[in-house]
């Protein structure tokens, strides 16, 4: 992409600087210094490219904004300077008057315009509400850690997210640099979310969208949260301090940690169940075992039986920062085999 943008520029300065000869080939002032004109193009075509490198972080939505209250500024300013207010003004000054006038109002409409939502233009146009055509096609950003966790593409798979991905272009690099990382880890990680993305977008309920702006002035917190505000969009993460900073600002947020923990079926005081007792826990006397959902159950009396297949009773449970606690009994007397 960064090439093909070069060689448009580069094209473009060219083109720039032979209409700027032409031209002054062309006028008798100038006739006999074409280079002028062809410097004169060449200064143009950098300052559009300069505008054009300025407005990178600017989308289609805010530009499109932006002109409508450019438009609604200057139509104020028609009906301010056709008041007459201005009239008795001298005639020397009467152009700057309008200038300003125009100036005023247009900067005006548009920063009101900026800072509006989408809802906010149903006052000014009656009736008539911006939004998308399938108002089910939700927008959701992704960052690194939501990737690279790689549970939601089983949302996706399963329905219950749809829509449009937006993956902001930096979370690539980042991916690619993990990919290229010498650290096995690292490495793996960055692999397996490049391919999650791809598995991503052959799926049928889901868009996935590469932003191509890069808000590098701001953190890195930051650019995930303003560019789920711009497209008004959900930020997808596992980041817990993150997604409170998000919440802060208004920018809603999935955190998948909190939608596993809030999917995991609860253990009731008494309920039995087979359970495989992977490793020892932090007693002497106590074994530790996963369930399926990654609810860890630490079980008492039963180091004995680690590496092995047991019946446990549900004795109790507690909700720690990292997660839910369940304790639990062996069904078995200590001296009897489980079945």
């Amino acid at each position: 992409m960064e090439q093909t943008l070069l060689l448009f520029r580069s094209l473009f300065l060219t083109g720039c600087g032979v209409a700027g000869w032409y031209i002054a080939s062309v006028v008798e002032s100038w006739s006999d210094q074409p280079w002028l004109g062809a410097f004169l193009g060449l200064a143009i075509g950098l300052g559009v490219i300069l505008a054009d490198r300025v407005m990178k972080g600017v989308s289609l939505r805010a530009f499109s904004s932006a002109t409508f209250g450019l438009l609604l500024g200057c139509a104020l300013a028609t009906l301010a300077l056709a008041s007459g207010l201005f009239d008795n003004a001298h005639r020397d000054v009467q152009w700057t008057i309008r200038l300003v006038v125009y100036l005023v109002f247009g900067y005006l409409g548009t920063m009101l315009a900026l800072r509006s939502n989408r809802d906010e233009f149903s006052l000014i146009i009656p009736y008539v509400r911006l939004m998308r055509t399938r108002p089910a096609d939700f927008s959701w950003v992704l960052d690194t850690s939501a990737v690279i966790d790689g549970r939601i593409t089983d949302l996706c798979k399963s329905g219950f997210v749809e829509g449009t991905l937006i993956v902001p272009r930096f979370v690539l690099r980042e991916l690619q640099d993990l990919g290229d990382s010498p650290d096995p880890t690292r490495r793996q990680k960055g692999r397996r979310g490049l391919d999650l993305l791809n598995e991503l977008r052959a799926l049928p309920n889901i868009e996935v969208s590469v932003h191509e702006s890069d808000p590098s002035s701001t953190s890195d917190e930051m650019r995930y949260i303003h560019l789920a505000a711009l497209y008004q969009a959900r930020l997808v993460t596992t980041n817990y301090n993150l997604g409170r900073v998000a919440e802060i600002q208004k920018v809603r947020v999935l955190n998948i940690h909190h939608l596993a923990g809030a999917l995991r079926v609860p253990l009731l005081t008494g309920e039995h169940l087979m359970l495989r007792l992977s490793r020892e826990g932090k007693e002497s006397h106590q074994a530790v075992g996963f369930l399926a959902d990654g609810t860890m159950l630490v079980v008492n009396h039963a180091r004995d039986l680690i590496g092995r297949e047991a019946e446990v009773v549900v004795s109790s449970s507690i909700q720690t920062s990292a997660g839910r606690m369940v304790f639990a009994e062996l069904a078995q007397s200590p001296g009897k085999s489980p079945r």
